[in-house]
């Protein structure tokens, strides 16, 4: 005899395995440190990459300007310049990858925790039906 909730349960959870759950399960086997933490290594790097070839950018744009008044220009206050505005870049886009992938952690955490109730919940169906 089929068993309309049954069914319907077992369809939930093929569906989220097959979309929302991929994802998550792959959030799911960090500790939520790690997670955090390899993201944030990950926008660092990917940072750096992005404020080194916006310097460059910026460096070839102004050449002719810098090539002309290479002797007057005090290269140390440039340095620090660029030093305090690449900390002041990295902090900020840190932070808000901190906060993006924190919540995605929690998110995904909730909708595993409510995949393995839907899980308990047709195991005990199956288990009452026998």
């Amino acid at each position: 005899m089929i068993n309309e909730e049954k069914i319907v349960l077992m369809t939930k959870l093929a569906a989220y395995e097959k979309g929302e759950g991929k994802q998550n399960m792959a959030v799911g086997k960090y500790f939520m440190g790690d997670y955090i933490s390899l993201h944030i290594l990950r926008t660092v790097l990917s940072g750096t990459f992005a404020f080194l070839l916006a310097v460059g950018i910026y460096l070839l744009y102004y050449l002719e300007d810098l090539m002309a008044n290479l002797y007057s220009l005090d290269f140390a206050a440039m340095a620090r310049n660029v030093v305090m505005y690449y900390i002041i870049f990295l902090v900020a886009y840190g932070l808000v990858t901190y906060i993006f992938f924190t919540l995605r952690f929690f998110k995904a955490k909730k909708g595993i925790k409510r995949y393995y109730q839907n899980l308990k919940k047709l195991n005990s169906m199956y288990h009452q039906q026998s």
